[in-house]
């Protein structure tokens, strides 16, 4: 949300690379890695546990967040749609969404049809969900203007990510 604030419609390259790069990721975690961790259990597992606790430590960090946002200074670009689609590979959120994703809406033993499938689903709705995000932000600057409004607003957001771990700690 803090891109779609400062930058408006620059962030179009980050918006796509977002988009195209999850839903990659997604069919590929979905046809490869899947496998693996069908083979190897304990991966899946360890990959979750790191997701749920980076994720409750970034909630923490959100709720804890007192700063205004960045500005438009000279650091805060917007990721090229390269970067942006090659950060969904060490971005823990879009890890936790496709395991979670494709642990809920596919069968046990998914087939290339069932995968495509979550993948057409998640590629149809990202970039208009990530569209209102970067608009919300737009809107937001000119609401977070004073330290109390930020602080509620952070503590909801952080609340809010930790509600989302509701589907991967209770599948």
């Amino acid at each position: 949300m803090d891109k779609g604030q400062l930058i408006g419609p620059l962030v179009l390259p980050h918006m796509l690379g977002v988009a195209i790069g999850f839903t990659f990721m997604l069919v590929l975690v979905g046809v490869g890695l899947m496998q693996v961790f069908d083979a190897f259990p304990l991966t899946y597992t360890v990959l979750k546990v790191l997701s749920v606790t980076y994720l409750l430590y970034l909630a923490a960090k959100i709720a804890s967040n007192r700063k205004p946002p960045r500005g438009t200074d000279a650091g805060s670009k917007p990721m090229t749609f390269l970067q942006a689609a090659a950060f969904q590979w060490v971005n823990p959120k879009a890890w936790s969404m496709a395991l979670t994703a494709l642990g809920i809406y596919t069968p046990p033993s998914p087939t290339l049809l069932d995968i495509g499938i979550v993948a057409a689903v998640f590629g149809m709705t990202n970039l208009p969900a990530i569209t209102i995000w970067v608009l919300m932000g737009q809107q937001l600057s000119q609401f977070l203007t004073t330290p109390r409004r930020l602080a509620a607003f952070n503590i909801t957001a952080g609340l809010l990510l930790v509600a989302t771990l509701y589907p991967i700690l209770w599948p």
